[in-house]
């Protein structure tokens, strides 16, 4: 790992990510019916739970607002959920004196131009291999995996490898 890699994620203390083309491929499934599917990685979940168990905090801040995404949120026990953003930097401002933190304590994952704003604020900006060119060229680590097939577990398992490695990460797993 690179010392300037290294060195930003050795301050993280907060992770927070994007939903569609991060934490989804960024597709959307509609039945006749007019139901709305997403499908999320579960792999993602669990890197999401392993860097709770590790003492991270966990964010989600997204534009969107559904019912889909609130469940995806209670079912890997995220509970900062912020739907319906417009202005992700001042949510995240809000999020970060919540915990009395600081932009360079936080990292963050986003694939496209909404998102742009917040990975030039942080001191860790990831995105997925998929996202946007301006994002790829904003961010400080560009995931060898695409949005909704593992990138938010890449970035989880980076910030673990600071501590946690081979059997101890089972260890870490049956944490209660």
């Amino acid at each position: 790992m690179k010392k300037t890699l290294f060195s930003r994620l050795k301050k993280i203390k907060i992770l927070i990510s994007d939903v569609d083309g991060v934490l989804t491929d960024g597709g959307a499934y509609y039945s006749d019916e007019g139901i709305e599917l997403k499908k999320f990685s579960i792999r993602d979940g669990m890197g999401i739970v392993l860097l709770q168990k590790a003492g991270y905090k966990v964010a989600i801040v997204t534009t969107e607002k559904t019912k889909i995404v609130e469940r995806r949120a209670e079912r890997i026990k995220v509970t900062d959920l912020y739907q319906g953003v417009i202005n992700k930097v001042e949510a995240i401002e809000d999020l970060l004196k919540k915990y009395s933190l600081t932009w360079e304590e936080a990292a963050f994952i986003g694939d496209d131009i909404n998102d742009v704003p917040v990975l030039k604020r942080v001191g860790f900006a990831a995105c997925p291999a998929d996202a946007t060119l301006l994002n790829k060229k904003t961010a400080h680590y560009i995931t060898k995996t695409k949005g909704g097939r593992g990138c938010v577990r890449e970035v989880c398992d980076l910030l673990l490898s600071l501590e946690w490695h081979g059997s101890s990460i089972t260890e870490l797993w049956l944490r209660k």
